[in-house]
């Protein structure tokens, strides 16, 4: 059942996924950091393969649950990248790209809940 889901949103969460990963090489490789980069890993990822699922979901109930989960990795996502931030393993920089992609996704995942939810 497709749900005409804009690809804009997975291609964003795709292109987030990405930066994921190499973060969370980088902390790994460089920092020795490896409980929170394995959270980040997580959640960074999981946005954008909830997004795939919910493209084919077998109903609007299926769709709504997968982009739900979709919109809470992404405000857990958010939440790794202050920590990080806020523990010295992200630079300024690095935190105010990726935060910014993370808040993007959170905003757009909200609405398409929202609207979602408004049709069933």
């Amino acid at each position: 059942m497709s749900h005409g889901l804009n690809n804009n949103i997975y291609n964003k969460a795709y292109k987030f996924a990405v930066q994921v990963v190499f973060l969370h090489k980088q902390l790994n490789s460089v920092h020795k950091e490896y409980a929170m980069a394995r959270q980040i890993l997580r959640s960074g990822t999981s946005i954008g393969a909830n997004i795939a699922e919910a493209n084919g979901a077998i109903s609007k109930a299926d769709f709504n649950a997968k982009m739900y989960i979709s919109y809470k990795e992404s405000l857990e996502v958010k939440y790794w990248l202050n920590l990080l931030k806020d523990t010295g393993y992200l630079t300024k920089e690095q935190f105010e790209k990726m935060y910014q992609d993370a808040d993007e996704l959170s905003r757009i995942l909200y609405t398409i809940v929202r609207r979602a939810e408004q049709k069933l």
